[in-house]
């Protein structure tokens, strides 16, 4: 298959290993001399260790934990503070102590249920709240930029008013279809570990800490991998240093699988948030200063949750020029289980709080939220709150007419008002969302710490293959990829091929996240093929290599948190509609309408499926997903338990892209795989506001929350 135009579908690479169920997860994976783990985890939320007594162990099982550890022990990411296995204090409930290995699963839980541990418990903090009331011994990081406080100051004692909210979120689950597993290869002379992965060389740079060995002693391979979400950035690296170590220790093949119950308590989550909006406004409602502090649920470990905060607050004033604008951030840590990586990585809380808070004050100035929103959104050439610069076209408000065209939004608006006149029990609403995401990494990230490099390889018979350490997990660059290379190369789309990842074959393209892979890694692979082309001889084996280089732009300073966060954005615009039952507090989702600028779109299908899904997830966590602690324990621990959206959730979404190909991505793309989660749960608020004629605070809108809303409001009346 040639290729015209590079955003016509072809059919996905991974497919009919997928639709015949052929497809080996690495659950389906046996090995010789293979053993199963177990971990034992802490039974309490804050502790120190006293003593551990195991029970006596068949023959053939082992118990493995901090002592077994050739090196230092914790999970090699941004801080030391993550033990492989904690062997003193125990920080949160499910925390590995350690790993019993044995052949059979069954004699493995038994074992795990006769052990006896004693722990000193001490108090701990379970809540975000708890955790901000102790915000200096809680602090794992904290960013501070904008307007001069005594500046704000002066203008607010000018104000006409001065509006404060509080806003927050909850947890967010990954639901990926395929739970964490991880499978570590005992052989002599290396140790091969292979699972379900978003981040090749986290992992391998984990396993070099962990096994204090060298670089050709541990080998990493990508398995076929079902779902991520970000639940699989760095989580994984963990299992890794678990199994590893195992497998070092008992010189045997040790598999590491979670069932569904084990994943949903142990595993990372979205970061609960609270975001707190102080908003100067003239006597006509017109903004003249916003003040933002975001707070994060951190839990046990800092993780990556300094990057999460980064664009949190890079996120904070939404798509909006706001004057005299003014934010800080803190990550706290709570003895909960850790929170982590999460498509859209700290911008779904923000945009959250903001569309909300400028919905709300839209409320007050009496004006449409829409037409309120559209008097501050940023124009091309203007600065970032970083002081960067929106360097490319803005199509946002072509986005918004086509839009309210399509969805005929005043119209509709009219109808619901009128509807909702007549009828008692069931109302209507209509809601939008304004939003953008930053492509690739955060600042420097990318010629600083990634420093990417991809390799393209070609065969005697002129087949070419794709060494990067990208992980397609059901997103699909294994085809978007290879499309690139197949069009610069005039080869046929199945001449191209994309093996999966392993350490010992490809080079460090970076990881398979911050919407960076098609942008960024897509980009290299062009350069590389274009570089192939120039070289191509017949019947001969030749190998190409290729380096990042970074675009010129206003440098980036983390410690003041100025210049460009980011090389380019992608755009988009929902609006979504609904109807509420005012007796139960059920939303029903009636129309979802998208509009997406991604740059240049590199497989049409595959967008479409990156709109349907993302929305999905998004307007779940505005309405249908909770997930909650108590005393440090997650209450959820089934699919069914937790409530993520099914095929009777979901509407028909119309959408659309809008092309504006960019300079630097390739044939003109931009990122787009946290871009259209990101506008679901604002969208989905704003609506059921609109039906019910009141203002919510939080996500998500449960039907307990409506009731409760609902009563109060009935109990002003009365």
């Amino acid at each position: 298959m040639n290729l015209k135009d590079i955003s016509t579908s072809v059919p996905k690479k991974d497919h009919s290993g997928k639709v015949s169920g052929q497809l080996a997860y690495i659950s389906d994976v046996k090995v010789e001399n293979m053993v199963y783990g177990v971990l034992y985890r802490s039974p309490v939320a804050y502790g120190k260790i006293k003593s551990i007594q195991l029970p006596k162990l068949p023959e053939g099982y082992e118990a493995v934990g901090a002592g077994d550890i050739p090196g230092p022990n914790y999970v090699k990411i941004i801080k030391e503070d993550q033990p492989i296995f904690a062997n003193e204090w125990v920080n949160y409930i499910g925390e590995p102590i350690f790993m019993l290995v044995g052949r059979d699963l069954d004699i493995l839980y038994r074992l795990l249920n006769e052990v006896k541990i004693e722990v000193e418990e001490h108090q701990a903090i379970y809540t975000l709240n708890e955790a901000i009331q102790q915000k200096s011994s809680t602090s794992l990081a904290s960013y501070e930029f904008g307007e001069s406080l005594e500046t704000i100051s002066a203008i607010e004692q000018g104000a006409h008013q001065i509006i404060e909210e509080e806003y927050e979120t909850g947890y967010q689950e990954h639901v990926y279809l395929e739970p964490q597993g991880m499978l570590a290869i005992y052989k002599e002379d290396e140790i091969i570990v292979q699972g379900s992965m978003q981040c090749l060389y986290y992992i391998k740079n984990a396993l070099l800490s962990a096994l204090a060995c060298g670089d050709d002693e541990v080998r990493v391979v990508q398995s076929p991998t079902g779902g991520g979400f970000g639940g699989k950035e760095e989580f994984p690296s963990m299992m890794a240093c678990h199994v590893a170590v195992a497998a070092k220790a008992v010189q045997k093949s040790v598999m590491l699988v979670f069932d569904r119950s084990e994943d949903m308590v142990v595993t990372t989550k979205r970061h609960p948030a609270k975001l707190t909006y102080r908003t100067a406004l003239d006597k006509e409602g017109n903004i003249l200063s916003m003040c933002v502090d975001v707070f994060l649920d951190g839990g046990a470990n800092a993780g990556l949750s300094s990057v999460v905060l980064q664009r949190a607050l890079i996120n904070s004033a939404g798509v909006y020029k706001i004057p005299h604008f003014h934010a800080k951030g803190y990550v706290l840590k709570t003895n909960t289980v850790p929170n982590g990586a999460f498509r859209g990585f700290g911008a779904p809380q923000s945009f959250a709080g903001i569309e909300s808070h400028m919905g709300h004050l839209s409320k007050l100035a009496n004006i449409d939220p829409l037409q309120y929103k559209r008097k501050y959104l940023v124009k091309q050439g203007d600065s970032t709150i970083t002081k960067g610069k929106f360097r490319d076209p803005i199509l946002m408000e072509d986005m918004i007419e086509d839009l309210l065209n399509t969805s005929q939004y005043k119209k509709k608006k009219e109808e619901f008002h009128s509807f909702n006149q007549q009828n008692p029990r069931y109302k209507k609403g209509i809601g939008t969302s304004l939003f953008l995401h930053g492509c690739g990494f955060t600042g420097s990230g990318e010629r600083d710490h990634i420093k990417a490099t991809v390799k393209l390889s070609k065969s005697k018979d002129g087949k070419v293959s794709l060494k990067i350490s990208n992980s397609d997990m059901g997103q699909g660059i294994y085809t978007s990829l290879s499309k690139i290379v197949a069009k610069e190369l005039d080869l046929p789309y199945e001449e191209v091929l994309y093996p999966y990842p392993d350490s010992k074959e490809v080079p460090d393209s970076g990881p398979t996240v911050a919407s960076r892979t098609t942008m960024i890694v897509g980009k290299l692979l062009e350069r590389a093929a274009k570089k192939l082309k120039t070289q191509w001889q017949q019947g001969v084996e030749q190998e190409v290599v290729e380096n990042y280089v970074h675009r010129e732009m206003i440098p980036w300073d983390e410690k003041t948190f100025t210049g460009d966060a980011y090389p380019a954005y992608s755009w988009g615009v929902n609006i979504v509609e609904v109807e509420v039952d005012t007796l139960t507090g059920n939303v029903k989702l009636e129309k979802v309408y998208a509009n997406y600028e991604v740059g240049k779109v590199i497989d049409d299908r595959i967008m479409k499926g990156q709109i349907d899904g993302g929305l999905a997830q998004g307007l779940a966590y505005g309405y249908l997903e909770k997930m909650t602690t108590k005393q440090g324990r997650i209450q959820q621990k089934s699919i069914s338990d937790y409530g993520p959206p099914t095929s009777l959730d979901v509407v028909t979404i119309e959408s659309k892209v809008f092309d504006n190909p960019y300079a630097d991505g390739p044939y003109g793309a931009k990122g787009a795989g946290e871009l259209t989660l990101i506008g679901g749960a604002p969208a989905v608020q704003a609506a059921i506001e609109s039906a019910l004629q009141t203002s919510f605070q939080q996500i998500p809108i449960t039907p307990e929350v409506i009731m409760e809303s609902l009563w109060i409001k009935e109990g002003e009346k009365g």
